[in-house]
């Protein structure tokens, strides 16, 4: 089974992660496709704008823990800084379509899109705290920029989920949706910014970008520092003990 879905209509890529018995957790494979895919469109002339969802009942559950807690299986083509690296270069309008829950990556990458959309059903969560980790993607910066330092905070560091409704009324989001209204209202949105001049939207995404992408950098950068430095360490690796054991993790003896 492939790992994305895509389909062009009327200048709009649409890119569906199809690991829904994962729940579109991202695993090696997926990370790398999803990267390639935002080249891809980025190349592509037809593409004007791109539409990211997820198959199933979630949008993306994040990282892929199961493989964390195993040798790698693959050799990584653009792994996780590749694919950050590709939606920070990505030039065109980049619209994601929250179907579901999203959790790690699967929340983050909010923050890096220019347009969110929200399926009532759906709901995020950074759960970093919890897995003895940090942030990532750039969310440091961008989730104080768009919801407030206050709820910036508590949404990092208390690992709790925040409902659709919250996330649209502090700005994580543009719209809340029907489930069944989710696409269609996107293609809808989608289509209208896709029959502009492609050189208009491409020159005022990156006006708006500029004065802060060395910043996104700066923070993603140091986020994958802190990452590296607590990934495997006593709180994480009881993290994933706990999540393989199907139990809650004890952290009250680090």
């Amino acid at each position: 089974m492939d790992t994305l879905n895509i389909l062009d209509e009327s200048g709009v890529r649409v890119v569906e992660m199809n690991r829904p018995e994962a729940l579109n957790a991202f695993n090696s494979l997926l990370m790398d496709e999803l990267a390639q895919a935002f080249l891809d469109a980025e190349a592509d002339p037809r593409v004007r704008v791109l539409v990211l969802t997820g198959a199933g009942r979630a949008f993306s559950a994040g990282a892929d823990l199961l493989e964390m807690g195993r040798p790698p299986q693959r050799e990584s083509i653009h792994g996780f800084p590749g694919l950050l690296d590709a939606i920070l270069d990505f030039s065109k309008p980049f619209i994601v379509a929250v179907n579901g829950v999203g959790a790690g990556i699967g929340a983050t990458i909010c923050g890096l899109a220019d347009l969110v959309f929200m399926s009532e059903q759906a709901r995020l969560r950074c759960p970093f705290s919890a897995l003895g980790l940090t942030a990532e993607a750039a969310s440091t910066f961008t989730f104080p920029l768009l919801m407030g330092r206050q709820r910036a905070n508590w949404f990092l560091l208390s690992a709790e989920w925040m409902s659709a409704a919250e996330c649209v009324e502090a700005g994580l989001a543009l719209e809340l949706l029907e489930a069944e209204s989710l696409m269609p209202r996107v293609r809808q949105q989608a289509e209208k910014l896709a029959r502009l001049p492609l050189t208009s939207l491409q020159t005022t995404k990156r006006l708006m970008l500029d004065p802060i992408r060395e910043q996104l950098r700066t923070s993603i950068a140091a986020e994958n520092e802190g990452l590296a430095q607590l990934g495997g360490g006593a709180a994480n690796r009881e993290a994933l003990l706990a999540f393989a054991q199907k139990r809650e993790p004890d952290f009250s003896g680090l």
